[in-house]
């Protein structure tokens, strides 16, 4: 059977021709697949990696922020021992004059408030200042004569502020019009 196809030289099978452009397409783009199943299984293990190193940093900082919590008040309460040791001491003397418990007293009180103020509390006594209410709460008015109205003549809690916030106001009774 002679070829009659320009395209195919004479004694050449024209079988193979037609079919070797598919199959090396075919080879091709198998390989290709397997490229990208190999891409794609590469991204799906790192994509799980830092979904569990995700996960992971959640579990501690979780775990951190828990410890934070239980520990936080650590450092005030350690400030917090000698006092409560003064006042331990205080109570085990039997013998002692109503003076020298009052300076005792009195020193303890003053540890107390120093402590508090290195951790942030300051006192709120607004006596002889105007009414702040933001600050302060007036629970009565009175006569006081000499004192400019809503004035502050009496202190009857003192409040308390915390970093700048208003942990309690001052109970206060102040000058009436």
């Amino acid at each position: 059977m002679q070829n009659n196809d320009p395209r195919v030289p004479n004694g050449a099978s024209d079988a193979n021709a037609p079919e070797a452009q598919p199959n090396a397409e075919l080879e091709a783009l198998k390989a290709r697949v397997a490229e990208l199943d190999a891409a794609n299984t590469e991204l799906r293990e790192t994509v799980l990696r830092e979904k569990a190193e995700i996960e992971n940093q959640r579990r501690r900082l979780h775990r951190d922020l828990e410890q934070a919590r239980r520990f936080a008040n650590e450092k005030l309460l350690n400030e917090l021992l000698p006092v409560y040791d003064g006042l331990e001491s205080g109570l085990a003397v039997k013998n002692s004059s109503l003076d020298s418990m009052r300076e005792g007293i009195e020193l303890t009180l003053k540890s107390l408030l120093k402590i508090a103020e290195n951790n942030g509390l300051v006192q709120v006594d607004p006596l002889g200042q105007p009414l702040d209410p933001e600050r302060h709460h007036a629970v009565s008015m009175v006569e006081a004569p000499g004192h400019a109205p809503n004035t502050v003549v009496s202190v009857l809690q003192k409040g308390y502020v915390l970093n700048d916030r208003l942990l309690r106001p001052a109970l206060v009774a102040v000058a009436k019009d």
